[in-house]
């Protein structure tokens, strides 16, 4: 079987530091390998990768100076002029790849990885019964679209350190942006009065400058995006990971990231953090400020050992390759 894998330029893959969609790409990519499956990836010039490596452009845009537009158009174009050297091509890329799917022979399954717009829902549906999709969670689906199946991502989980001691101070990691909630865990962290340890990219610059930085002091510090490394170290050692999300999350990677690593997480109940999270287990799934800020003090009750089996059973790198590996084998058997 060969196997073409689309992924974003927008960061490299794997990322330096942030890019959750290249990440998974990698993670993907590399235990198909590890599978014996022979695997091209296009991805920018400097990914890194046990497959073939295609690649169009260079660097990733978001770390250069490149028009977005016009490097995703020759991005995706290369792998569909290449489409006849494959049995199956994986887009890992959004709705745009969906428009080629008709000029060409070699079957494409497309990894949803979140709806940035309902007006996208416009390529999607067009695409339905001639294209295969894959949701990333079951409450991230379309009710007008057909799925051949939901794959929870998985991570490698020998990247994260199971510490089993309470750290002291709590984590946000994600976004800076009204929808991941980082007034909403520094409210928390006040009203605890704990410490807490922003990490992330500033996607909002105007709400990091209103809601983020004038409340940044000894006890509330924003220490930026950090590395892979960098965030086992933070994950591990920290009391519980915030989620207060205003949005219907599709996934969070760094929520099983830090249960991997047997940190705690405290979600708002929105999106798929109800199939990550069992309620009172590996976590605690809330409805807002004040009974996240009331749970805190049940952190203490939870198995560090049990977040880290939740991960190892139901969001390993190998189980998701497993099943998108069925899945290529039952798109191929039609």
């Amino acid at each position: 079987m060969k196997v073409a894998i689309l992924s974003p330029i927008a960061w490299r893959t794997p990322p330096r530091h942030y890019g959750p969609w290249e990440r998974v790409v990698s993670l993907i990519t590399e235990g198909l390998v590890k599978e014996k499956i022979d695997v091209t990836l296009y991805a920018t010039g400097d990914s890194i990768t046990s497959a073939k490596l295609r690649s169009i452009c260079k660097t990733p845009y978001e770390e250069s100076d490149i028009d977005p537009k016009v490097w995703e158009c020759l991005h995706i174009s290369e792998i569909m002029e290449q489409a006849d050297e494959f049995d199956i091509i994986h887009n890992n890329y959004d709705f745009l790849p969906l428009t080629y799917s008709r000029l060409i022979k070699t079957p494409m399954v497309t990894t949803i990885h979140g709806f940035s717009s309902p007006r996208i829902l416009n390529v999607y549906r067009k695409y339905n019964n001639t294209t295969h999709y894959v949701s990333i969670s079951d409450t991230d689906r379309s009710p007008e679209l057909d799925y051949i199946r939901t794959i929870y991502h998985g991570i490698d989980i020998d990247n994260f350190t199971l510490n089993e001691d309470v750290g002291d101070y709590l984590l946000y990691f994600s976004r800076i942006h009204p929808d991941k909630g980082t007034w909403e865990a520094i409210k928390v962290a006040k009203k605890a009065k704990m410490k807490l340890i922003i990490a992330g990219i500033v996607q909002d610059k105007a709400y990091y400058e209103e809601y983020v930085k004038p409340y940044l002091n000894n006890n509330i510090t924003y220490i930026g995006s950090i590395s892979p490394r960098e965030r086992d170290s933070v994950l591990s050692n920290a009391f519980a990971l915030l989620h207060p999300v205003n949005f219907n999350e599709p996934f969070g990677l760094s929520v099983i990231e830090s249960m991997a690593c047997g940190t705690p997480v405290l979600a708002f109940g929105r999106g798929s953090m109800p199939e990550i999270i069992q309620d009172g287990r590996n976590g605690f799934i809330v409805s807002d400020i004040e009974e996240m800020v009331m749970k805190l003090k049940d952190v203490e009750s939870l198995s560090r050992k049990l977040c880290r089996k939740t991960v190892e059973k139901k969001f390993s790198q190998e189980r998701m390759v497993k099943e998108y590996i069925e899945v290529y084998k039952e798109i191929l058997n039609k």
